[in-house]
């Protein structure tokens, strides 16, 4: 076994210890074949190109066993694999070692358990039988075997038990004086000279102990041969077999070392050459377009200063910004450009402080110009460079700025105004008068009315330019809001890296694809060459895609000169500037577009607060107050149009300048009302309650109301030849006898509605001093003709029936236009203030009540006739009596006094009314008088009496056919 195995084991073996050479003999058997190394150099990261790193191809010093690093025992008793590999010649040892997956042979069928589906079947019940047959009945060789391997392996264990245990530790050396003394205890040995039989005997035992020891050892080690011998029997043949295969590997290694070193030179240095040259050109390429970047980035300064000279803030902003991310991305770590990125900043700041201050100059600017000789906007490209370039650097607070300047123009607009009005007024000496609103309150009327008119002229042009000035900064933003949503936030990385990569040329494509071969990313060399054309044919059919990366590209380089920086447009696409992100956001950009609104709505009340000052500055002395009606509604015609003029302008319902007016309104109705008022009340007092002629300028009035014009008619040029007045007022067909008080009367209230007309704000107002006119002249007649003050106010005599007839006739005109006023009215309130309207059915209700009296009182004065003299009737001849005729000479009287007064049919039943209490008074005279129907002398007297009063009573004019049924002056009979 050891002559056919020589070559596995060292030589020096002695005595069967085999002891460790000194240095390696040379092997006597054939020399090995070279092996592959399978342990290539480790990469050293120096440069990328295929010679720099390790190779496999060229053929290196032969390889020898001596060349293994680890010996065939090692590996295959290496501790740190969990089990030893069959497959480590294919394998590359050492701790950097990485198993893996061997891809399966497309060659051999992939054989799965189905294939031995058939065989399992039939093995399966021989398989079941020996199991059983195992169980049942062991094998007798086998037992004793057994049971003498464990005889035989008892007893040397028990002596091998004996050895001490000195001799079996791990670390037991000679060479340790303390090891040695132990194994051999010289103590026991003479040290001086000679030898005695004592020492020769002890070192015989000790000599026979240790050989003893030996042997047990000995056969201990053979007994575990012994029973690994078939294992180690096979190992040897296999390893003989091992050794022919790897001799035949060795050769087929060989050849294929030689075949690939051919393959090598042949094909794959001149391609990988020219790989390498193509990258060398696309990395100078790289470097050419740095060397242009830098060049560029330092022409950043004189090019912004440049832009700054002619206030292209937007421009040297945009530079900037592209200047800081090329700083942050293209050219970051280069020394010479340490401090540019801190200068940037700090010129950044300052065009910020430039921008505010040039804004701020632009709107005083703006603000403090002509309003009627210049254009709107001024300088409409400089205001939308100066808004973007506020917004591109979020200074979102210039239009605070905007409104502290509209606030100071506005109180330089009103006196500009008035200076300007003084110029033209003579008597004024401003010098004297020095306060705006003292020189207002100087002027007349006429002069304060055109002065207001201009400054309402001058706040409109003002608004309209304010409006068209937020209309630009507002176009502006909606452009930054509009190209905000376009832009996604998640690819703007990747966008910029597409354009850059789609910018490249088709040469640097293909310097990717042999970074992606060089750097093992899978690819073989034919399918990256294959992806870089599809690359370039797609690159060549997108014209679009091309021209944006040209243009990225541009812009990533900075630009060639620095008038392509200049020309950049202010309202290009902020997606396609370097610096988008410092765009305000979504919600202060919306931010912005309702501050825009407000501020015009603050312009607007601005504007109005300024206008009431100058109307609050002229009503101080309460000149507005002592306007005539004409004056005042011109004044409210002018400021409802300024304030509804506004409102279209701005969309502010400004309430301010009308509520001023509303308080002067105030005034000036009730000082109208006033007026009015004491008129009446001083008409009244001197009113006579004579019927009065109606001139024909009232009869005009009358028949306007009738066609539904509810208003005071224009006055009319005197015809040459004047109408007569006439003796009734006609309305609706009916005539009125009417008293002068009246006439005034209807023409006070159409004044009040005129005023309605003119002032619709008013409305409320008025109807409620309407209607304590009409009632002051409800009351105030009542006092006059039925209380008789009139006795004492006027002097008259008496209230004669005629005063009574004619005050009633009156009240019922009044009462025939309360519907009509109430409809006017109606028309100018508010649903929700129609509940004021139930004025008028008081006012109504009084009215009636009043002509509901003034006919009891007609009554009441034929009552106390017919009582005084019917008391005194007596029935004897002759007849007839001369108290029936008294009672008749006064029914026509009375009838003569009302007849053109009253209607025909209030005539009539108030003679019904009259009758009735003749027959009242008759009757009760009768039953003193004891005069029945009976027939006799005396009935016949009174019959002939009652006769000769229906006689006359029928004869006067339109009581013809009224029925006095003078049967019930009779009592029945008993």
């Amino acid at each position: 076994m050891a002559s056919s195995n020589s070559s596995s084991f060292p030589h020096g073996a002695r005595d069967g210890i085999f002891l460790k050479p000194q240095e390696p003999a040379p092997l006597c058997c054939k020399p090995v074949q070279s092996l592959p190394d399978v342990c290539p150099k480790e990469p050293t990261g120096e440069g990328r190109g295929l010679c720099a790193g390790p190779s496999v191809v060229p053929e290196h010093d032969r390889w020898t066993v001596y060349s293994s690093k680890v010996n065939l025992p090692a590996a295959l008793n290496d501790p740190r694999l969990a089990k030893r590999e069959s497959d480590f010649f294919t394998k590359t040892w050492g701790l950097d070692f990485a198993e893996a997956e061997v891809m399966p042979s497309f060659c051999l069928p992939n054989i799965t358990r189905e294939h031995f589906g058939l065989y399992v079947q039939e093995m399966l019940q021989r398989e079941r039988i020996h199991e059983r047959c195992k169980t049942i009945c062991p094998i007798k060789e086998d037992v004793d075997a057994i049971s003498s391997m464990t005889t035989n392996h008892d007893k040397p264990r028990a002596e091998l038990e004996k050895v001490p245990k000195i001799f079996m530790k791990p670390d037991f050396a000679l060479e340790d004086p303390a090891t040695f003394n132990a194994v051999l205890p010289w103590s026991h040995f003479n040290s001086a000279g000679g030898k005695s039989s004592r020492d020769v005997s002890s070192s015989k035992l000790l000599q026979e102990k240790m050989s003893h020891y030996l042997d047990v050892v000995e056969v201990s080690i053979a007994q575990q041969i012994s029973l690994r011998s078939e294992a180690f029997f096979h190992a040897m043949s296999s390893q003989h077999e091992l050794q022919d295969r790897l001799q035949e590997t060795q050769c087929a290694v060989a050849v294929l070392r030689s075949r690939t070193t051919a393959i090598d030179r042949v094909m794959c240095q001149g391609p990988l050459q020219a790989l390498r040259i193509a990258l060398t050109r696309s990395n100078c390429v790289k470097l050419h377009n740095k060397l242009k970047l830098m060049a560029a980035v330092h022409q950043t300064q004189p090019t912004v200063q440049l832009l700054l000279s002619t206030s292209e803030f937007v421009g040297a902003l945009e530079l900037i910004s592209t200047t800081k991310e090329v700083l942050q991305q293209e050219l970051q770590g280069i020394h010479s450009f340490r401090h540019l990125g801190s200068q940037l900043c700090e010129l950044e700041k300052l065009i910020d402080k430039m921008m505010v201050e040039d804004f701020s100059m632009y709107v005083r600017g703006d603000m403090s110009r002509s309003l009627r000789e210049e254009p709107q906007v001024l300088e409409k490209e400089r205001l939308e460079s100066l808004v973007f370039g506020l917004l591109r650097q979020r200074k979102l607070d210039f239009l605070d700025t905007y409104s502290d300047e509209i606030m100071v123009s506005a109180k330089a607009i009103v006196a500009q105004c008035v200076a300007e009005a003084l110029v033209h007024i003579e008597g004024i000496d401003s010098e004297v008068v020095t306060k705006f609103a003292e020189q207002m309150r100087v002027m007349t009327f006429p002069q304060w009315f055109q002065l207001l008119k201009n400054i309402f002229e001058s706040f409109l042009l003002f608004l309209q330019r304010i409006k068209a000035t937020l209309n630009i900064i507002r176009n502006v933003v909606l452009e930054v809001q509009l190209s905000g949503q376009k832009r996604v936030p998640g690819d703007l990385g990747s966008e910029s890296q597409t354009r850059e990569s789609q910018a490249n040329s088709p040469l640097l494509l293909q310097g990717e694809a042999e970074l992606a071969y060089l750097t093992h990313e899978g690819l073989f060399i034919s399918d990256a060459l294959n992806e870089v054309q599809q690359q370039v044919r797609d690159h060549n059919q997108d014209p679009v895609t091309s021209s944006r990366g040209q243009q990225s590209q541009a812009e990533a380089l900075g630009c060639d000169s620095t008038s392509e920086v200049v020309e950049t447009p202010v309202g290009r696409e902020p997606s396609l500037m370097p610096g988008e992100t410092t765009m305000p956001t979504e919600l202060e950009l919306k931010r912005i577009m309702t501050n825009i609104q407000d501020l015009l709505y603050s312009a607007s009340d601005i504007s109005h607060d300024r206008c009431v000052k100058v109307l609050t500055a002229r009503a101080k002395d309460g000149s507005l107050e002592r306007l005539s009606v004409a004056e005042f509604v011109c004044l409210s015609q002018v400021v409802e149009a300024f304030a509804k003029d506004t409102e279209e302008l701005c969309g502010r319902h400004s309430v301010s300048l009308r509520g001023a007016l509303q308080s002067q309104a105030n005034r000036f109705v009730h000082r109208f009302h006033d007026e009015r008022k004491n008129k009446l009340s001083l008409l009244l007092d001197n009113e006579r309650w004579k019927q009065a002629e109606v001139p024909a300028e009232f009869q005009d009035l009358v028949n306007s109301i009738a066609d539904g014009r509810i208003t005071l008619p224009e006055r009319k040029i005197p015809d040459l030849e004047e109408r007569k007045p006439a003796e009734f007022l006609l309305v609706d067909g009916q005539k009125y006898a009417v008293v002068g008080t009246v006439l005034l009367l209807i023409r006070i209230f159409l004044e009040y509605c005129q005023c309605v007309n003119d002032i619709p704000s008013i409305a409320t107002d008025m109807l409620t001093r309407l209607s304590d006119l009409l009632k002051h002249f409800n009351s105030r007649s009542c006092q006059l003709v039925l209380g008789a003050g009139a006795l004492q106010v006027v002097g008259l005599k008496t209230i004669t029936t005629k005063n009574l007839a004619l005050a009633s006739r009156c009240l019922q005109l009044v009462v025939h236009y309360i519907p009509i006023i109430r409809a006017h009215f109606e028309t100018k309130l508010q649903s929700k203030q129609f509940s004021i309207l139930r004025h008028f059915d008081h006012i109504t209700k009084d009215y009636n009540d009043h002509i509901a009296e003034v006919s009891a009182k007609l009554v009441a004065i034929m009552d106390s006739l017919f009582e005084k003299v019917l008391s005194k009737y007596e029935v004897k001849a002759p007849m007839p009596s001369l108290c029936f005729r008294n009672v008749c000479k006064q029914m026509a009287k009375m009838h003569e006094a009302i007849y053109e007064l009253l209607p025909e049919e209030q005539t009539q039943m108030l003679f019904l009314r009259i009758n009735g209490s003749f027959k009242m008074h008759l009757k009760r005279q009768l039953a003193r008088l004891g005069v029945i129907n009976d027939g006799g002398p005396q009935h016949g007297l009174v019959v002939v009496d009652v006769a000769f009063y229906t006689e006359n009573i029928q004869g006067l004019k339109s009581l013809e056919h009224l029925d006095l049924n003078m049967a019930e002056i009779w009592e029945q009979k008993r």
